[in-house]
């Protein structure tokens, strides 16, 4: 690199740690005849504040967004990721302990690796956003000795395959809200702001099937077990992580009984969460709320928890 090459300074351009977001961020900069380069969180080395395959999109300009940790080493990151394009070869950098910058210290007290990759085609961008707008998971690998990243079939985790690193991409969760009530509306409204595709049941029941796959959470908010039925059916049929529903134990007994006779197993109905939430009972729907997008929120991370393994 030429030394007397002035970079820009790193300045975050997007305040998101939403993996879509970032690649949408880098396929636009690209798309608009700006350099981009991906960093992605590859190794940890004692504690650290995000996962591995979480990443940082930079631009050449000096925009950057995403995180790879607690918000202590991004604008770090973002500089080598600078320097990167300016030489036109991809890094591996290291942070906090076993790292060359004493002078950056995580507060965690360990030490993360990053891989950054100058990226030179933006299609393999578009079409893992393309699978994600199509509500499928999407993998990229990455080859630190051949600086390429190529689109794989997904499943698993975020993994180190030989001298390769695969990222794992899945869908934005869904939360499928059931009922007309006001602790519906307080549950939607909770959900959009935690950046969940928040949909209202009303449509055809074919397009309700179509709302559920297995990064959806249904929610049947509903004061009456029969207006809540249809929904509840295509709940149990669907492979949705979480279903929960509103009522007492005693009412939650009367749906049992609705479901035994309709021909559900005990399997099926140990599926429902009911009553519905982590903490309760509530009388409002402000707590309501917080408590089933606590039990939502916990019953994602324990299902992400177990595709890890």
């Amino acid at each position: 690199m030429n030394a007397n090459v002035i970079l820009p300074a790193p300045v975050r351009a997007l305040p998101t740690d939403d993996p879509e977001q970032i690649l949408a961020f880098a396929a636009d900069a690209m798309l608009q005849g700006v350099k981009v380069a991906l960093a992605t969180l590859v190794a940890v080395r004692g504690g650290a504040a995000r996962s591995l395959g979480s990443q940082i999109a930079v631009a050449s300009d000096g925009r950057f967004c995403g995180y790879v940790s607690g918000g202590c080493v991004e604008a770090a990151v973002a500089s080598e990721a600078l320097l990167a394009m300016s030489a036109g070869k991809d890094q591996i950098v290291k942070f906090g302990a076993g790292s060359r910058f004493f002078d950056i210290v995580l507060p965690c007290g360990g030490g993360i690796t990053i891989a950054i990759h100058v990226l030179k085609d933006v299609s393999v961008i578009l079409q893992t956003l393309e699978l994600l707008n199509k509500r499928l998971s999407a993998a990229l690998r990455y080859s630190p000795c051949g600086q390429i990243l190529d689109l794989v079939p997904s499943g698993g985790r975020p993994r180190w395959i030989g001298g390769d690193f695969v990222t794992v991409y899945h869908p934005r969760p869904r939360i499928l809200v059931c009922g007309e009530t006001v602790e519906a509306m307080a549950v939607a409204s909770i959900g959009k702001a935690a950046g969940y595709d928040v949909v209202r049941t009303g449509q055809g029941r074919k397009e309700m099937s179509a709302s559920i796959d297995e990064f959806t959470a249904v929610v049947l908010l509903r004061h009456d077990l029969e207006a809540e039925q249809a929904t509840l059916n295509e709940a149990l049929r669907s492979s949705a992580f979480y279903i929960g529903a509103l009522g007492s134990t005693r009412t939650h007994e009367k749906r049992v009984q609705r479901l035994q006779a309709n021909g559900w197993s005990s399997t099926d109905i140990d599926r429902i969460k009911a009553p519905i939430g982590v903490f309760g009972p509530t009388r409002d729907a402000s707590s309501l709320a917080l408590s089933v997008m606590a039990d939502v929120a916990a019953s994602r991370l324990a299902a992400s928890y177990e595709d890890r393994r």
